[in-house]
């Protein structure tokens, strides 16, 4: 079914704004929920179809493209020309395997993808029924009438009907780098490439600055983007950095156990041993020892971390980001909504003259009463609150309340409510002729009014104070209006910010014609009063920052607050003590000027950042990186975007933060909580954790064949094992345990250690010692037994045999020493990672089938052995356990 609402020749933008709204039979009011309903039936919803997961079948072809695999298959194919088919048939069984377990690991992880995206939702601000109110943008349909502001990703294609300095970001759609200009009255040519039409707006496409009022036109597959889709090849992800090392690191071990391969066997050679016998030995201890399943344990590693984050409000965008976001030593983070509720509650009005008044606290409208004492101001002040306002506010039919917009005008409305006005009355007595919108740059909003009998006009500003009183010359008092004392402003406004408040103040006067209303001309008004709005903190927020300052990691607040606002905030969560002193927007330009030395004696331990610009974020992001630091930034607004990318890690609000905020950010949080950020921090640290674990794990027990190998052909004697019985080894090893160590819990000190340097690499000292020792002690006695056994008349088969089940139990002693790096084996709770246990067992009891499987004895070469065998065999490999704990006590003294 068609898409498109266009069935005429003439493109929208060559059509007026009038034009387009009576093609789609919408109007001022925008669609009605009935006529949106049948509309989504009949162009289905606004979504771009996912990319196609990949088959499993190819997934499972895929899993054979590695040179490792290669050997592998030249084996099996040698094999089979040298008649041995019970070694061709094991190869190719575990090739099957292998295939399989990788397969099913990415048909998981494309799986895992696609739901994340669906917890990515946009939400747009749309018309209908005359009335403004949020929704999917997945449930826009043509003729829906949608309002944008800066920080919004448009959501469809549309013509836009209102304007006001308006500039979209469409280098994703045109490959432009600056924004364009947009203006709804201008008509443009049919033949108008897209970059030149200037009227309309595409999906995908970023809101830079200004707002606008919009139709939408199409959706889905018939936008621009969604007609650019369908001819676009998806692109492969590049290698996040840690795979990169990983990578590089795997090779250099690669090439060291092929160096050590071709000695053994050039020696073999020498010793006129079978060329077959070599071949497949050399074959099958090069893939033994290579851990060329690494990659593929990192992805399954980093995958249950995405997952255990999801569960506690965190989406990782990118798999890398988890392992950086638990390397971060600072965190630069937000106030609002990630350390407070975000939930502004106008709680006390300060006035000129040292009177104030305090409201109820509740969010909502209560009752429609004046004060007791009936200060008129009250009344004034609350009537342009609700006027100069773009927040909605309304009943529902279940007595509750629906509003909308931002959240301090949210805060406005609800404190007129509670003086008895509401904007719907006030409008209709003062109808808007003219409007300022709110911007950083300017720190104020205004809009001039018209009375609708009779003659006089209304101006009503609110903003930041510094920025009202140039445009004052009174000030109002109990005794009427009087000429403006700048002293006592700043005064009001001292003591409401030591409350902790974000202070907001408020003018009026008389207005002129509507195209004289610019901000230059707005002198001459009257200060009314200060509004302090009150931003409950997070209950979790203290505790998670006194978890980070345990972990150490430092934290600063980077706000625009007021400065004693910020500190007493700060001082609250136990950020900051009374010996702190906020630095401020303005002493960062001082110190940037005198150079990057004095900029980073700045930062290098300031906690608490007020009065801040979102480009001065970028400054102190980037002199904290100057000083070596790996820093973690929050933020959910467009002017957050610059730091948010440049940060190692960038976290975004998923509820309230911008679309531009959120596509610069590497992990979202669904909670828009500071208590997450934290929460990811100690998953990301588990997530490095296993991933040391499993390397060493892997590592380990390849050394040890090593080993095992080198003693044997340097002292002359057989081979310790056949190629079929390492294969065997191999797929025991890497198919069942790394799944166990992937999935370990956390130790439970995790954030009572300090960060990891960001340049410490995988392979670190500690993880050498461990490696060395362990394929030492278990190479060592492997050979030790191997020898003893044929120096008693064992024959080389049994003994063989017998080795093989040591390896094995080696192998499951080790897995249980791979668990942590710094605790002993017996500190671990047993059964805390029950998948681990079972895999074990698991692991060993297919290993005791084989033993009594006559197939298996007669592809292994194995048999069953005695319960004295047995008995011995685990004494030996409970041996590991103790050197382990012997190098740990040892580490510890040395220390």
């Amino acid at each position: 079914m068609r898409n498109s609402a266009s069935d005429h020749m003439d493109p929208w933008h060559h059509l007026t704004a009038e034009e387009a709204t009576t093609r789609l039979h919408s109007g001022r009011s925008g669609l009605s929920d009935t006529e949106a309903s049948l509309r989504l039936d009949q162009y289905g919803a606004n979504t771009l179809p996912h990319p196609r997961l990949t088959g499993f079948l190819r997934l499972f072809v895929r899993q054979f493209i590695s040179p490792l695999i290669y050997v592998l298959l030249a084996a099996m194919v040698v094999s089979l020309v040298a008649g041995k088919y019970a070694d061709a048939s094991f190869i190719g069984l575990i090739l099957l395997l292998n295939a399989l377990i990788g397969a099913l690991q990415e048909s998981h992880a494309n799986r895992s993808a696609q739901a994340l995206r669906r917890l990515m939702v946009i939400r747009t601000r749309v018309v209908r029924d005359g009335e403004v109110s949020e929704i999917s943008a997945e449930n826009l349909v043509p003729g829906d009438q949608v309002l944008l502001s800066s920080g919004d990703r448009v959501p469809a294609d549309m013509r836009l009907l209102e304007s006001d300095g308006l500039e979209v970001d469409e280098s994703v759609l045109t490959g432009e780098s600056l924004p364009v200009f947009k203006n709804s009255e201008l008509l443009c040519d049919p033949r108008s490439p897209i970059a030149e039409r200037i009227n309309l707006c595409y999906a995908g496409t970023l809101v830079a600055a200004g707002r606008g009022r919009a139709l939408v036109t199409a959706t889905g597959l018939h936008t621009e983007m969604g007609k650019l889709s369908q001819t676009m090849e998806v692109a492969q992800a590049a290698t996040p950095p840690l795979f990169q090392r990983i990578d590089r690191f795997s090779k250099k071990l690669t090439i060291a156990l092929l160096v050590a391969i071709a000695v053994l066997a050039a020696i073999e050679i020498a010793r006129n041993t079978d060329p077959m016998v070599i071949f497949m030995t050399a074959v099958a201890l090069a893939v033994s020892a290579i851990p060329e399943g690494l990659p593929m344990a990192l992805t399954l590693v980093l995958s249950v971390g995405t997952r255990r984050m999801v569960k506690r409000h965190v989406i990782v965008r990118k798999l890398v980001a988890i392992e950086s976001l638990g390397s971060c030593t600072v965190i630069a983070t937000d106030k609002t909504g990630t350390l407070t509720e975000n939930h502004l509650t106008a709680r006390k009005i300060a006035f000129c003259d040292d009177v104030s008044v305090t409201l109820d606290g509740g969010k909502l409208p209560s009752a429609a009463e004046l004060p007791e004492h009936g200060d008129t101001r009250v009344t004034r002040l609350a009537t342009v609150a609700a006027l100069c306002n773009e927040a909605e506010l309304r009943p529902l039919d279940n007595g509750e309340w629906h509003s909308s917009g931002d959240a301090v005008d949210q805060a406005l409305l609800v404190m007129a409510h509670k003086v008895g006005l509401t904007r719907r009355a006030l409008e209709a007595q003062w109808p808007q002729q003219a409007q300022i919108h709110y911007e950083p740059a300017l720190g104020f909003a205004a809009t001039l009014h018209s009375k609708a009998q009779g003659q006089g006009t209304l101006i009503c500003v609110k903003g930041a104070l510094e920025k009202l009183l140039p445009m004052c010359e009174r000030m109002a008092t109990i005794d009427g209006d009087r000429p403006l004392d700048t002293d006592l402003a700043l005064s009001a406004m001292a003591r409401l910010a030591e409350q902790g408040a974000r202070v907001l103040a408020f003018a009026d006067g008389e207005g002129g014609a509507a195209d004289h209303f610019v901000p230059e001309n707005l002198r001459g008004l009257c200060l009314l009063g200060l509004v302090g709005m009150f931003d409950p903190l997070r209950p979790e927020a203290a505790a998670a920052i006194a978890q980070c300052r345990a972990a150490g990691i430092h934290v600063c607040m980077v706000t625009g607050d007021h400065p004693r606002t910020a500190l007493s905030i700060a001082q609250e969560l136990s950020l900051a003590d009374s010996e702190d002193k906020p630095v401020t927007g303005v002493e960062l330009a001082r110190a940037e000027a005198q150079g990057a030395g004095a900029l980073d004696a700045l930062t290098a331990d300031t906690r608490v950042y007020a009065r801040v610009s979102p480009e001065q974020k970028l400054t102190i992001v980037q002199s904290l990186q100057h000083q070596g630091q790996f820093v973690a930034v929050t933020g959910d607004g467009v002017n957050d975007a610059p730091a948010l990318s440049s940060a190692h890690v960038g976290v975004a609000m998923g509820e309230q933060g911008t679309e531009v905020a959120k596509e610069s950010a590497d992990v979202l949080l669904t909670d828009d909580n500071f208590a997450s950020v934290v929460a990811g921090i100690e998953e990301g640290r588990i997530a490095y954790r296993n991933i040391r674990k499993v390397i060493f794990f892997l590592i380990s027990t390849g050394a040890a064949e090593v080993v095992l190998f080198i003693l044997s052909t340097i002292f002359g004697m057989p081979l310790p094992l056949t190629a079929v019985q390492l294969l065997w080894l191999n797929l025991v090893t890497n198919s069942i345990q790394n799944v166990g160590l992937a999935l370990e819990p956390g130790e439970g000190d995790e954030m009572r250690r300090p960060p990891r340097p960001p340049q410490e690499p995988l392979f670190n000292p500690v993880m050498l010692r461990r490696v060395l020792v362990s394929g030492v002690v278990m190479g060592g006695l492997a050979f030790t037994s191997f020898y003893w056994l044929l120096q008693h008349g064992w024959e080389v088969e049994a003994a063989r045999n017998s080795v093989l089940l040591l390896m094995v139990l080696f192998e499951n002693v080790q897995v249980f020493n791979s668990r942590s790096e710094h605790r002993s084996i017996f500190r671990q709770p047993f059964f805390s990672n029950p998948i681990l246990l079972l895999g074990t067992l698991a692991a060993q009891g297919i290993h005791i089938l084989c033993l009594y499987s006559p197939l298996m004895q007669e592809v292994l070469g194995v048999s069953p052995v005695s319960a004295v065998q047995w008995t011995a065999l685990l004494a030996i490999a409970l041996l590991q356990v103790l050197a382990m704990e012997l190098l740990l006590r040892f580490t510890r003294s040395w220390r």
